[in-house]
């Protein structure tokens, strides 16, 4: 099967497998996606809001101008500040926030945007989505991978990308299995339109705010993107997830947080108990079906790993692929997808230890994290990196992947 003009098949149409698609085409190898959902599906509530700058770098590389949108589109706030117990202990201020370079550092845009310049860079690149189409069967074999979809088609592919999601059918398909566990406590997660008049509007700032007492003593987390601010609220024990999102509670907390103009703003609310989990392997026993995004790893969001990994995901897989496409043998094919699963797999382990560790800080039941946080409170006013650390633990380390990527050297 291998050099045949045949598309290489993606199953999902969410970042990761539309990231897919564009680095195959990047690659000169055809790609088509196969979406469980339909063409008018909806996608509520912001979700991935943090774009970093190298994901803007790699979606600029496989399709031109795609980066430069999300930057046009997203937003940068040049404030971080962080307060505890109703008392501010650290804020700084960027004159130039996004740095100096072509690509901010980040942008911060809601994930329904990020997706619809992704469709349109697919329509502009000829990729097709097929709708409705959503994975059933998957029988990988030695020259290729058999595919049955729910419209009732059935497909031949060489190389098959599982991007369908935490409920990944590829996965369960090829026997890989999630491990791993899930936060304790539960987040309440908003998004708050922004209020029409300007003079009434908050500052562009990073919120975070431990214990805050005007929502009971829970933490509190406030970003800006384009067109709104997340809200992010931690449960504290006894809460009941389902009475903190009723509307009524809902338009208190924001009210209380953002200031009464925001109160009747909450456009969306959701709540969740973060999954820390990876698949056991990211590709199978015939090396021909790779697991990439949220199919292969699900992390707590803190430090924006998540849809940030997904498309790195993507690009390796695609240029693992490209290569395997035209291998001219079997060993060097099967190298280059094997090359891909050791590379991501260590990416999300150490992926999960990062956002883990941010997670083991904010749930606060480690003695020892609890009075480093209480001593770095009360020297905050006197030492600036006391509260620099209060601003900063709540994200996990800040160090990339111990793998070599392109753009290093």
């Amino acid at each position: 099967m291998r050099g045949t003009d045949q598309s290489v098949l993606i199953a999902g149409a969410g970042p990761t497998g539309m990231a897919t698609a564009l680095a195959l085409h990047a690659r000169g190898v055809p790609a088509a996606i196969l979406e469980a959902d339909s063409a008018d599906r909806d996608r509520s509530g912001s979700r991935a809001i943090y774009v970093h700058g190298s994901t803007l770098r790699t979606l600029e590389r496989n399709h031109p101008g795609l980066g430069t949108d999300l930057v046009e589109e997203g937003l940068v706030w040049p404030t971080r500040r962080t307060c505890w117990r109703g008392k501010e202990v650290f804020s700084r201020t960027y004159d130039d926030p996004g740095g100096d370079g072509k690509f901010p550092h980040f942008t911060s845009v809601p994930q329904v945007r990020t997706e619809a310049y992704m469709h349109e860079a697919l329509d502009e690149a000829g990729v097709e989505v097929h709708w409705d189409a959503g994975v059933e069967r998957v029988e990988s074999r030695e020259d290729g991978v058999h595919v049955e979809t729910a419209d009732g088609r059935e497909w031949e592919t060489p190389y098959l990308v599982g991007a369908d999601g935490g409920g990944s059918t590829v996965r369960s398909e090829v026997g890989a299995e999630f491990e791993g566990d899930q936060s304790e406590n539960s987040f309440i997660i908003a998004d708050v339109d922004e209020v029409e008049d300007e003079d009434d509007r908050l500052p562009l700032e990073r919120l975070f705010h431990y214990d805050d007492p005007r929502v009971g003593g829970r933490n509190v987390m406030l970003v800006p993107f384009t067109g709104g601010w997340r809200l992010d609220i931690q449960c504290i024990e006894g809460d009941d997830p389902d009475e903190l999102c009723t509307e009524e509670t809902m338009r208190e907390f924001t009210g209380a947080v953002m200031g009464e103009q925001y109160a009747d703003s909450v456009s969306w609310v959701s709540s969740y108990k973060f999954l820390q989990v990876m698949a056991d392997r990211f590709i199978d026993e015939r090396r021909r079906v790779l697991l990439a995004g949220e199919a292969a790893h699900l992390l707590a969001p803190f430090g924006a790993r998540g849809m940030n990994s997904c498309v790195a995901d993507a690009d390796e897989a695609a240029s693992a692929i490209a290569v395997a496409y035209r291998a001219r043998t079997d060993a060097v094919a099967r190298d280059e997808v094997e090359l891909y699963a050791a590379r991501r797999e260590k990416a999300a382990e150490f992926n999960l230890e990062a956002a883990g560790q941010a997670l083991e800080y904010l749930q606060g039941d480690n003695p020892a994290t609890v009075l480093r946080k209480e001593a770095a409170a009360s020297l905050a006013d006197y030492f600036e990196p006391a509260g620099e650390y209060l601003d900063d633990t709540p994200y996990g380390p800040h160090d990339s992947p111990p793998i070599v990527s392109t753009g290093n050297y």
